[in-house]
């Protein structure tokens, strides 16, 4: 971090470590307090015109209380010493108004990391000395690349970047700081198709595409060059799609896709969704629930992580997790409440960098080898039922046949049950999307049922 931000993050701990003490003096038995400071700073052009500029910076402070068995979260924004302390003073015995809970209790010192995490590499120091000069040139530059697309109806395009800090202090001797930044360049493009194919009402059909990267270091950004061709090829892609057929067979979803049938599959994968009855996970834990193609871990140490940390939100010290391990669910997310409710090991309450174990082929070479089915590009709309494991999915994508991606499809849905889905993986590609926190390779499920036309 450069000196300015050191500077500011010992100044929120200050703040942190005083709202404690002031807790404490006015009459908590444990007190838990998060300071956090947060820039955001967004530049949007739309068809080659600039359309907003934000900048917004906001500085908080958490604070979780625990008196006479009552437990309580109250935050604000007027960090004042005057003010703060008579908003905990007002505090304190509104929690003691509360219903007690004997199940809440403030981080054990067991839990809290022994040493720093270090080589996280969390905070770029060049992202705050990007000018508005050059977030307005890397717009310019994603706009140039699909201005001379002759059937262009619209582009919107924006960079994006941020500095947050957080700090934290407990009654029981926790104290913890860090820093992390923020870039990312992202894209939608609108195209005018004019193949054959159904319009409703006689409306104007359009093919759509979109692509992005977000990452925490400069260096870790593709071109924009990159990104403009990539969204324009996806949009290209969608030109002449009509509806797809009823069928069954093999389904692969491309790597930006798959991340959403591995967050449904996750979801309910936490101690507070069992605490409440709404998970399919408890009946599944240490049996052979899915293939043993499919391992799946947590990692908040991963170097540059878009949700790596030291910490989580308790203080708990971060480790990898593994979720699932060749087809057997091993562990979910629980923090220390819902550990107690649930009789369950605590391990964190806060997911981080999850990241599917790739395979060992790319999406050309996976489709090559399928010879017919279907690659869903994106999803459009659709449900998961945490407690049973339904679901049914619109979709976007094209027909494969003879090992070659073929037409474009519209209005295909696959219904079915995330259990059994994943239990029918066959294959996981080498090639995960690396610009966000879920890090999904291409994913191959057998025997799988398409209704369409």
């Amino acid at each position: 971090m450069s000196n300015h931000d050191t500077t500011a993050t010992d100044t929120l701990l200050k703040l942190a470590q005083q709202a404690v003490e002031m807790a404490r003096a006015a009459g908590a038995n444990d007190a838990w307090a998060t300071a956090v400071q947060d820039r955001g700073l967004s530049y949007a052009f739309r068809d080659g015109k600039p359309e907003t500029v934000s900048d917004s910076t906001k500085r908080g402070l958490e604070l979780k209380l625990y008196v006479d068995g009552r437990y309580g979260v109250y935050s604000t924004t007027d960090l004042r010493e005057a003010r703060l302390r008579d908003f905990i003073r007002e505090a304190v015995p509104l929690t003691r108004q509360l219903q007690a809970d004997p199940q809440r209790r403030i981080t054990s010192p067991e839990l809290f990391p022994t040493a720093p995490a270090d080589g996280l590499q969390l905070v770029d120091p060049r992202v705050a000395e990007l000018t508005r000069e050059q977030r307005l040139a890397w717009c310019r530059e994603l706009e140039a690349v699909v201005r001379g697309e002759p059937t262009l109806i619209s582009t919107i395009c924006s960079v994006e970047d941020g500095r947050k800090l957080v700090a934290d202090a407990s009654s029981n001797g926790f104290s913890g700081a860090y820093g992390k930044t923020s870039v990312g360049f992202f894209q939608q493009v609108s195209l005018r198709d004019t193949g054959p194919g159904e319009r409703e009402g006689g409306s104007e059909r359009r093919a759509e595409g979109e692509d992005g990267a977000a990452c925490l270091h400069l260096d870790d950004l593709p071109s924009t060059a990159r990104i403009g061709e990539q969204t324009l090829a996806r949009a290209r892609a969608r030109l002449g799609s009509r509806q797809g057929p009823t069928m069954k067979g093999t389904l692969v979803v491309e790597p930006r896709a798959a991340m959403r049938l591995v967050s449904d599959l996750l979801a309910p994968a936490t101690a507070s969704n069992i605490s409440q009855g709404q998970s399919f996970w408890p009946k599944l834990m240490e049996i052979q629930a899915f293939s043993d193609k499919l391992t799946i871990i947590d990692d908040p140490l991963r170097p540059r992580g878009l949700e790596s940390h030291p910490y989580d939100r308790e203080g708990i010290a971060d480790r990898r997790l593994t979720l699932i391990e060749r087809g057997v669910p091993k562990a979910v997310y629980a923090d220390t409440y819902y550990a107690a409710k649930t009789g369950l090991p605590v391990t964190t309450g806060d997911p981080s960098n999850q990241i599917v174990q790739p395979g060992e082929r790319a999406l050309a070479e996976i489709v090559r080898a399928v010879g017919d089915g279907v690659l869903v590009t994106a999803w459009a709309g659709g449900n998961a039922d945490p407690t049973t494991g339904a679901f049914s999915q619109g979709l976007n994508g094209h027909i494969i046949r003879g090992g070659e991606i073929a037409e474009p499809v519209v209005g295909m849905i696959v219904t079915g049950n995330l259990k059994t889905l994943f239990a029918s993986l066959v294959e996981v590609g080498n090639d995960p999307f690396p610009y966000t926190a879920l890090r999904t390779p291409t994913l191959v499920f057998e025997a799988v049922q398409f209704s369409g036309a």
